[in-house]
């Protein structure tokens, strides 16, 4: 084994730039994806169909891409090609995707053809798709770094800096037009909080591509043809690491679709459920008008509720990493997603908006962990030279979540509809809260039968 060097407080905090970068990306996708999907004329199902992009890259790219990682040889190293590509793909497609509308009106325009209404929409859902794969393909590699050149009884720390940097990303996303509305009484287009994202995403990968230097491992690729791998061959090699593997495995798988239920739906969660306004995928553009301010009002508060949910996690990732050094991941983790389930809970049960922001803020202590203290526990048993595949393998009980999210929690909600009155139609939308708590409850008993690797 490499003898690596320890890294210092400057080092984990360029080292974590590019993750800045990626997640101020994820999450304008996660904010604002449903305001102009809806906008298009997508349905609450329909809208977690199109999410599917999130999670089928995830499960097929990100292992795919962590194998080619292992045994890439250039002179950029075996990592950094895929963060870079990733980026510079992923922020084109944001450029584009806010203005499927019009790219569609300009089409049928330009060629005089009657194209579908739901052409727009169609755009729309193939840049996500592109996004969400073009993030995975830069995450992964990413994650795989940390293994590559931090010491062992830093991976802990190490990814709690990239807490901090998830935290500290999705602040100033959620938080740049709330606050621009608050301080200048500018309201910033959507469409502006796309190019922000590019130029974050793009610039913040660029700088990590150029500050870090991989340390040059030979690659795995002198296998015998029994050991040639296919995904099944690595699938079965990822879970003979240890029996406490699959336990993370299942942790994790449970975890993510509990904070999934939260991320997907909260924004429609805001809109409908905290600020009352009915559903408009087939509504008139007289009624939509008059609930634009509405629905502006609920867009711009969950992106202050993202904020303040990631700020939280952004204080509190570095002190999450001392204290699992000190007291072990397992304890720290539990604590940490107890606090994640009674925020969903009381959010569910007291959607009005000091309680959810309040929740919301309690959440991030889960999120801090959820982001860091999983990948910690799990790097004790990669063995040099697989990180990537092992991180892409991992990735899968991230990914395969969000598909069961995506289809039956989005196909539940859209069952559970009631009306407005006489004529205006909305859903359930806490129920996503409800179902997440009861994930996240699942994920803390598995946890507490985790036994951690003894240094």
């Amino acid at each position: 084994m490499d003898n690596l060097k320890k890294f210092t407080t400057a080092q984990f905090l360029n080292f974590c730039l590019g993750f800045f970068g990626l997640q101020f990306a994820w999450q304008m996708r996660i904010i604002l994806s449903g305001p102009v999907t809806e906008s298009l004329g997508a349905s609450p199902f329909l809208y977690g169909l199109i999410w599917l992009a999130g999670p089928f890259t995830g499960m097929v790219v990100q292992p795919i891409i962590g194998a080619l990682s292992d045994k890439t040889v250039s002179p950029m190293g075996r990592r950094r090609p895929y963060l870079l590509g990733g980026a510079l793909l992923a922020s084109l497609a944001l450029l584009v995707f806010p203005n499927s509308g019009n790219i569609a009106n300009f089409i049928a325009k330009s060629t005089g053809l009657h194209l579908p209404v739901l052409t727009g929409l169609l755009i729309a859902a193939i840049m996500i798709w592109i996004i969400d794969a073009c993030i995975n393909i830069a995450q992964g590699p990413y994650r795989a770094l940390v293994p590559d050149i931090v010491p062992q009884e830093q991976h802990g720390l190490a990814n709690s800096y990239i807490s901090l940097a998830v935290g500290l990303g999705s602040v100033i996303a959620a938080g740049t037009a709330p606050f621009l509305k608050w301080a200048l009484n500018y309201q910033m287009s959507i469409t502006a909080q796309f190019v922000m994202a590019a130029l974050a995403f793009s610039l913040g990968m660029i700088w990590t591509c150029i500050t870090i230097h991989e340390h040059k491992i030979e690659p795995v690729i002198k296998q015998s043809v029994e050991e040639k791998t296919s995904f099944w061959t690595s699938l079965k090699g990822f879970f003979a690491l240890s029996p406490e593997v699959s336990k993370i495995c299942w942790m994790q798988f449970f975890t993510w679709i509990g904070t999934m239920c939260m991320m997907i739906f909260f924004t429609q969660f805001a809109v409908h459920t905290v600020f009352s306004v009915p559903d408009l995928t087939s509504a008139t553009d007289s009624v939509k008008d008059f609930y634009n301010q509405g629905t502006l009002d609920g867009t711009n508060f969950s992106s202050i509720c993202f904020a303040i949910f990631n700020l939280v996690c952004f204080i509190v990732a570095i002190p999450i990493g001392i204290l699992s050094t000190k007291f072990g991941n397992k304890k720290i983790h539990i604590i940490s997603l107890i606090t994640m389930v009674l925020s969903f809970l009381g959010m569910a049960i007291f959607p009005n908006t000091k309680v959810v922001a309040t929740m919301m803020g309690i959440a991030g202590l889960g999120w801090a962990s959820i982001l860091a203290l999983p990948f910690a526990m799990l790097s004790q048993y990669i063995k040099k030279g697989t990180e990537g595949s092992v991180m892409g393998i991992f990735n899968i009980f991230i990914a395969g979540p969000q598909v069961f999210v995506c289809t039956l929690v989005a196909w539940f909600i859209s069952k559970c509809s009631f009306m407005i009155g006489s004529e205006y139609t909305n859903y359930h939308w806490e129920y996503a809260m409800y179902i997440g708590a009861f994930s996240l409850i699942l994920a803390t008993v598995i946890t507490a039968f985790i036994k951690e690797k003894e240094d």
